[in-house]
């Protein structure tokens, strides 16, 4: 930890804009590509997978941008939940914090987001001077309202040390479908998501998200 970090413990209310990427990953992509962890890949399950680009306007430690790779569903100490295999954002307190909260594993990257006269957002992340992520997202329908409420037992597991952490955040905002385009990866840094189908795009605009005080999971028995 920098001698300057924010820290921040949860609840956590966030606002801000992103896309959310749902699509079907095959398994052998994940489990060779995915970057799973290792208390992720006896609990995988699959199923539908997302990647999240998310512009946060405000939260715990002020504003910073996301990328995320969730591969799909794991079975974990007796709960059906998310995992994130992979993230960046773009602020060190987010960082520190995210993996000191919720046991997100969080790594540190330069974002560039531009939005083009036709509306098309230009989505650019870099590490250390190198482009390893780039897509093209257009939104282009009538908005529509969004809501966790939607998706009962939508919750994420993740590990901190030894612990598994069970949150289970909660949001509300504005959508609009997209057209995903030019998509580029470096699968160096994050999985080519471009080797799964993707099934839908969504643009999600003016939201707000609370991320809880997490629950301590027991591990599984082992047989």
């Amino acid at each position: 930890m920098k001698p300057e970090t924010i820290i921040a413990p949860p609840p956590w209310t966030l606002h801000g804009d992103g896309v959310v990427i749902v699509a079907h990953f095959p398994e052998s992509f994940v489990r060779e590509h995915g970057f799973l962890s290792d208390f992720q890949r006896d609990g995988y399950r699959g199923y539908l997978g997302t990647v999240m680009l998310v512009d946060y306007h405000t939260s715990g430690v002020g504003p910073y941008r996301e990328l995320l790779f969730i591969p799909g569903l794991f079975s974990l100490s007796g709960q059906t939940a998310f995992s994130i295999s992979k993230i960046y954002v773009s602020s060190y307190d987010s960082v520190w914090n995210g993996i000191q909260n919720w046991g997100i594993p969080k790594e540190l990257a330069e974002f560039n987001l531009t939005t083009r006269p036709n509306g098309t957002r230009v989505f650019e992340v870099s590490r250390d001077g190198q482009l390893f992520f780039s897509a093209h997202v257009k939104p282009w329908s009538f908005r529509f309202p969004i809501t966790t409420n939607l998706l009962p037992g939508f919750q994420v597991i993740q590990q901190r040390q030894t612990d598994l952490l069970l949150t289970q955040p909660e949001a509300t905002g504005k959508g609009r479908l997209a057209t995903l385009r030019n998509v580029t990866v470096d699968a160096a840094y994050f999985p080519d998501i471009t080797k799964g189908t993707v099934l839908s795009t969504i643009a999600v605009e003016d939201f707000t998200m609370t991320f809880p005080v997490p629950v301590g999971l027991k591990p599984s028995p082992k047989l």
